[in-house]
């Protein structure tokens, strides 16, 4: 009684999640959504179930070549709903999901491709720690940033601790994870947390701009490339990263010629079409 109790309760929340999260597909750019502006995107069992299965659509889909990740309204993602916690709605007996990923959903993903998080207003707590799973981060000239979670007794549990010191250093982590400060989007880009700053209401716009930009290059060689960059972090030794990433670009580097070959046959065919003076 009680499994199918649960069982119920999950399937619930899976049909809630759909419209917690939406995703679409836009010349090869997959734009994901959290929607759930009234909680300031908090993110709910419900709404972590539902962006795992739009990143492992985003991954699957191979005319899908970059992501951007943002949150409809005027925030990014203020962390977990705690207020589901204190509302009895959260289903912690769903340890198959929790095994394999964390309680704010893809934080624990080794994404293939590229992801852009687009950051308007809050991007604290949890929400800190989703926008650390992107590769880059637009953030618009209001947006804030902190381990606020650290005000209210809430440990880092989806990639903080292992994220932030990698993308701003240990010194600069340490700082934002022990005074769980707010971070503003000026300093975030001078410490490196954000890659830009735009103005307040364009981050998506600017996130899909640089989405298209990473999309029009070769792919393979792209995808190779970042993959060097991210097992360099982790390689035991300077040698097997440099052999990671020789090996790896040898694999593509026929595609990066033959890129080359078209690229030239496409200039020189342009200079000879220009009128004789």
């Amino acid at each position: 009684m009680f499994s199918r109790s649960i069982a119920r309760s999950l399937a619930t929340m899976a049909e809630a999640g759909k419209q917690l999260v939406k995703s679409r597909l836009d010349d090869g750019i997959f734009v994901i959504t959290i929607n759930n502006p009234k909680r300031n995107n908090c993110v709910g069992h419900p709404t972590a179930k539902a962006l795992v299965e739009a990143f492992e659509r985003f991954e699957a889909d191979e005319r899908a070549k970059v992501a951007v990740l943002h949150g409809e309204g005027s925030n990014f993602c203020c962390g977990y709903d705690l207020k589901e916690v204190s509302e009895g709605e959260f289903v912690g007996a769903d340890t198959e999901f929790l095994a394999k990923y964390r309680y704010m959903g893809p934080t624990a993903m080794s994404l293939r491709k590229p992801l852009i998080a687009a950051v308007e207003g809050y991007a604290v707590a949890g929400g800190l720690e989703m926008s650390l799973l992107a590769d880059l981060r637009v953030a618009s000239s209001s947006a804030k940033f902190g381990v606020f979670c650290r005000r209210v007794g809430v440990p880092l549990i989806d990639g903080g601790t292992v994220r932030l010191p990698k993308v701003i250093g240990l010194g600069r982590a340490l700082d934002l994870i022990l005074t769980g400060r707010e971070v503003s989007a000026d300093e975030a880009l001078s410490i490196g947390l954000t890659n830009r700053v735009v103005e307040e209401g364009k981050a998506l716009e600017e996130a899909i701009k640089l989405a298209k930009l990473i999309a029009s290059h070769p792919n393979a060689c792209m995808l190779v490339d970042r993959a060097s960059v991210y097992n360099s972090l982790s390689a035991p030794s300077l040698k097997d990263a440099l052999d990671f990433e020789y090996n790896e670009g040898v694999s593509v580097l026929n595609e990066s010629i033959q890129g080359e070959y078209r690229r030239a046959l496409k200039f020189m065919s342009r200079d000879r079409a220009k009128p004789k003076l």
